[in-house]
C-alpha cells in the first residue's frame, strides 16, 4: 500500500482531466477567477505577444527611417500584414513560438522565426526579413516587453481595483463621518475620534500612494548588445543611432534610458515595486484595523446565505476578507521587495538571473489583486453597529481628562496634568467623579458649564469635519 502511494507521489496521475485543481499556485488555481484580467498580460502567452509587438514596431521604425536606405517604406500590404501579426496573435500564435523554441532552444529567436514565417517568401517580405531582430540582444526585446506589461498591468488592473478600494473608503467616511468612536492607543482608551475619520484617514494615504505608483517612470533601452551601439554603428555609421532608439523608445510610451549595459538596470522597476509595497503595506494596515473592529462588535459583516464560518461552531461570521486580504499582501510584497532588491544587480554587463525572476512578476501583482478584490468584498459587507460603539465611548469618562487638565492650563492653575493623573490613572472614572473635580475647579463660570457639558461621545474635535474633507 505504502509502495502503491509512493509511485502516484512521484508519478502523478496522468489519466486525470486538465483541471485549475492541479495548478501549483493558488493564483491559478482557487483564485483564478479572481486574477483573469492579469492573465494575458503576464502569462507566458503575454510575454511572447509583446516580443512579437517590440520585433515588429522595430522593423516597422527602421522601415520609416531614412538612413536605412537598403530598407524601402513597407508597402500598404505588408504594412497590414505587421499589424495583424500584432492585432490578431492567438494562443496558436503562441503555441507555434514555442513548437519553435524546441529547436532554437532560445526563446527571443523563436519570435523571430516565427515572424519570418507569418511574413511569407515574397519579394518585398524577403527584404524585410533580413532586418528583423536587426543590431538587437535579446535584452533589447525583453525589457521594452516587460515594461510594457507592468505599464498595463498598472493602468489597466491594479490602479483601477486600487481605486475602488479607495472609492468605498471615501464612501464610508462620509456616511459615518460623525459617528463618535472611542480610539485606542496602545490597545489603551484614548480621546474619541468618529468612524468616518478612520476610513478618512486610509482614504488619504492610499490616496497619496496610489499617485505614487501611478507616478513612476517607465523606461526602457534598446542600444545593443552592451549598451553602446556597437553593431548599430559599423552597419550605418552616419545614422543617429542614439536618437532612432529614442525615437522607438517613445513611439511606445516608454522613457529611454541612455546609459545600459546589455541589460536596462531595473531602478525604475525597484521604484515601481517599492511604490506598489506601500500601498500593500497601507493595506494590511487597513485590513488589520477593521479586523479588530469586527472582533470588538463595531461592525458585523453581512451574512451570505449558505456561508459557514466555522466547521464546527455554528455562530461564526469570520472577517474572512480582510484576513484573505493581509496574507495575500504579504505574499505580493514578499516577491515585490525582492524584485526590489535583486534586479538592480548584475554581474558585470550582464547575467541571466534577472530573467527567471521576472518571469514571477505576475505572480507578486496576482496576490495584490487577488486581496483587492477581497477588500472590495469585505468592506461592502460591513455594518456599523451603533450600539456597541456608542455604549462603548459614552462609557469611558477617562477620556475627558485630557480636555480638563488643557482647559486648567489655559487658566493657570498649576500642575493640572499631575492632578488629573492622580485623580483618574489606574482608576475607574465616573461621570460624577469628574463633574466632581471640574466644579471644585477655580474657574469661569462660563468655562465650568462647558466642562460640565462634555460627553466622551461628544469630545472629537475637528473629526467629523475631517472626515468629510477628502
Amino acid at each position: 500500500m505504502i509502495r502503491a502511494l509512493r509511485a502516484q507521489v512521484y508519478t502523478g496521475f496522468p489519466h486525470m482531466k486538465v483541471s485549475s485543481l492541479r495548478a501549483i499556485s493558488p493564483a491559478d488555481g482557487r483564485y483564478a477567477g479572481k486574477v483573469a484580467a492579469l492573465r494575458d498580460i503576464f502569462s507566458e502567452f503575454g510575454l511572447i505577444r509583446y516580443r512579437t509587438l517590440i520585433e515588429i514596431r522595430w522593423l516597422q521604425c527602421l522601415a520609416d527611417e531614412a538612413a536605412i536606405a537598403e530598407l524601402a517604406p513597407p508597402s500598404s500590404i505588408i504594412k497590414d500584414q505587421l499589424n495583424r501579426i500584432v492585432d490578431n496573435f492567438s494562443i496558436d500564435d503562441a503555441e507555434r513560438v514555442k513548437t519553435i523554441e524546441a529547436t532554437t532552444k532560445h526563446d527571443v529567436k523563436a519570435i523571430e522565426y516565427f515572424i519570418r514565417e507569418r511574413l511569407g517568401d515574397g519579394p518585398e517580405s524577403s527584404e524585410l526579413k533580413d532586418f528583423l531582430h536587426f543590431a538587437c540582444t535579446s535584452e533589447d526585446i525583453n525589457n521594452l516587453a516587460y515594461a510594457l506589461m507592468l505599464r498595463a498591468a498598472r493602468k489597466d488592473v491594479l490602479v483601477p481595483r486600487l481605486r475602488a478600494v479607495r472609492t468605498r473608503l471615501g464612501t464610508l467616511a462620509k456616511e459615518h463621518a460623525a459617528v463618535a468612536m472611542l480610539s485606542r492607543t496602545h490597545g489603551q482608551t484614548a480621546s474619541p475620534t468618529t468612524v468616518g475619520k478612520e476610513f478618512a484617514n486610509f482614504f488619504a494615504r492610499l490616496l497619496r500612494a496610489e499617485k505614487q505608483f501611478s507616478g513612476v517612470e517607465i523606461f526602457g533601452k534598446f542600444n545593443g548588445a552592451v549598451g553602446n551601439f556597437n553593431a548599430h554603428l559599423v552597419a550605418y555609421p552616419d545614422a543617429d543611432w542614439r536618437a532612432i532608439s529614442a525615437r522607438f523608445i517613445d513611439s511606445l510610451g516608454l522613457l529611454q534610458n541612455s546609459h545600459t549595459t546589455q541589460i536596462e538596470p531595473h531602478d525604475w522597476t525597484a521604484e515601481y515595486m517599492h511604490a506598489l509595497i506601500r500601498c500593500n503595506t497601507i493595506l494590511i494596515d487597513l485590513s488589520r484595523d477593521i479586523w479588530g473592529y469586527i472582533s470588538l462588535g463595531y461592525f458585523t459583516q453581512k451574512v451570505a446565505q449558505g456561508e459557514v464560518g466555522s466547521s464546527t461552531m455554528p455562530h461564526k461570521v469570520n472577517p474572512i476578507d480582510f484576513e484573505n486580504a493581509e496574507g495575500n499582501l504579504g505574499m505580493s510584497t514578499a516577491l515585490l521587495s525582492h524584485f526590489a532588491e535583486k534586479l538592480p544587480i548584475s554581474r558585470w554587463q550582464r547575467d541571466l538571473t534577472d530573467s527567471t525572476v521576472q518571469r514571477n512578476f505576475g505572480v507578486a501583482m496576482s496576490y495584490t489583486l487577488i486581496a483587492l478584490e477581497s477588500l472590495v468584498q469585505g468592506l461592502d459587507k460591513l455594518q456599523l453597529n451603533k450600539t456597541v460603539i456608542e455604549a462603548d465611548v459614552s462609557a469611558a469618562w477617562e477620556v475627558l481628562a485630557e480636555a480638563v487638565q488643557t482647559a486648567m492650563r489655559r487658566h493657570g492653575i498649576p500642575d493640572p496634568y499631575e492632578k488629573l493623573k492622580a485623580l483618574t490613572r489606574g482608576k475607574p472614572v465616573s461621570k460624577d467623579l469628574l463633574h466632581e473635580f471640574i466644579r471644585a475647579l477655580e474657574i469661569p463660570e462660563d468655562e465650568r458649564k462647558r466642562l460640565l457639558e462634555l460627553r466622551p461621545e461628544t469630545y472629537t474635535g475637528l473629526a467629523a469635519e475631517l472626515a468629510r474633507d477628502i
